[in-house]
């Protein structure tokens, strides 16, 4: 019987080596999982960008800016011109909060009257934008502190206002701050990210093990012909799920959507072309249906989760994951799904991320049309 056990290991030890593509999913998959969910499965809240309106421009209001841009939770973007630049930059997503300093700033503290800061929070991100609120009111709080202690030292005032320092607190684009506004929109990302790939994985694999490629080695038909006649149909499958889950999002889960359809139904047929396209790929390259699957899973799905901005906002990664996330198509479509849900952002706003999903998918069609050779054996 040991003997028998002794034939089959060494059988399937054969198979394995013989296979570089199993051999290396062995080892690599392990490995490359472990760094992607490394750098990018990051739930440390730092190096929020934060933008600020000084209409007081004294050395209060500076004291006062410094206690943010001296913390590590907060990256300095810079001072905006006035509160419609400052909205902008929140619109775009270069900002996440935008502290307005009111011109009486300094005359209302040392005249030891309460003063009200404006605070705008991008509410896009939930349990960031609170956990952003909480932030503020506690740099607020030491601020508050400073000033008393002052009054009490300096200027020889023993009371004074508890709180001198207020704050008028507003959340924009997800006022509710309701997680299912973030949570829905970012599904149908990382819903067509992975299977409309899966799906295009096996559409030329599955004949290479059934045999019936042979029938399209010999075929008149041009490369290209073969691999548009094989992403198309599919397109259309991914685009109408698509537009099932729009659906489901807006009169199931009723999610906040203030942009518009035709924005946000052009970037997806373009991001379903793109994804199909990756999975047709792979699907020339692998042999069997089996690796074709696994190796478009680990390449769509965890860097999609991961790096997009799904969790967390590409702008509080490290400098490797956003490098990493400007080379996935799921990160061009995430901006624009979240931005055409809960900003109301168009085509004007959008085409930079339409003409990255564009380029990507010509490079995923033009790699498949190169690795597909129309030869028997």
């Amino acid at each position: 019987m040991l003997d028998r056990s002794r034939a089959i290991i060494r059988k399937e030890t054969r198979e394995l080596v013989r296979d570089p593509v199993y051999l290396g999913m062995a080892f690599v998959v392990p490995v490359v999982l472990l760094l992607l969910f490394g750098y990018g499965l990051s739930l440390d809240v730092k190096h929020l960008p934060i933008t600020f309106v000084d209409h007081d421009r004294s050395s209060h209001s500076h004291n006062y800016i410094d206690g943010f841009i001296n913390s590590e939770y907060f990256d300095f973007i810079g001072l905006a011109g006035d509160a419609a630049q400052a909205d902008r930059w929140l619109r775009s997503g270069r900002t996440r909060v935008i502290i307005d300093i009111p011109p009486d700033f300094a005359r209302r503290l040392t005249g030891n009257r309460r003063v009200a800061v404006g605070v705008t929070v991008d509410g896009s991100f939930p349990s960031r934008a609170n956990i952003i609120i909480a932030y503020v009111n506690a740099i607020g709080a030491q601020y508050n502190q400073r000033l008393l202690t002052d009054y009490a030292s300096l200027l020889g005032v023993q009371g004074g206002l508890a709180q001198p320092l207020t704050m008028d607190i507003s959340v924009w684009y997800n006022p509710s701050l309701e997680s299912i506004n973030m949570v829905v929109p970012g599904m149908i990302v990382l819903i067509l990210m992975l299977f409309p790939a899966i799906l295009g994985a096996l559409v030329v694999v599955r004949e290479k093990e059934a045999g019936t490629i042979f029938n399209l080695y010999a075929s008149p038909a041009a490369r290209w012909e073969i691999v548009l006649g094989k992403a198309l149909p599919y397109i259309a499958v991914a685009f109408l799920d698509y537009l099932i889950i729009y659906a489901m999002s807006i009169w199931l889960f009723q999610v906040r959507f203030i942009g518009s359809f035709w924005v946000l139904s052009t970037g997806a047929l373009l991001y379903s072309a793109c994804t199909i396209g990756i999975g047709v790929m792979f699907s020339v390259l692998m042999r069997t249906q089996l690796a074709a699957m696994l190796i478009t899973f680990l390449v769509t799905m965890t860097p999609a989760f991961n790096y997009s901005g799904f969790i967390s906002p590409v702008a509080s990664m490290d400098p490797i994951g956003q490098f990493i996330s400007h080379l996935i198509p799921a990160t061009y479509f995430m901006g624009m799904v979240r931005g055409v849900y809960l900003k109301g952002l168009g085509f004007d706003f959008f085409w930079p991320d339409m003409l990255a999903l564009t380029a990507y998918t010509a490079v995923v069609y033009g790699l498949a049309w190169l690795f597909l050779r129309k030869r028997i054996g």
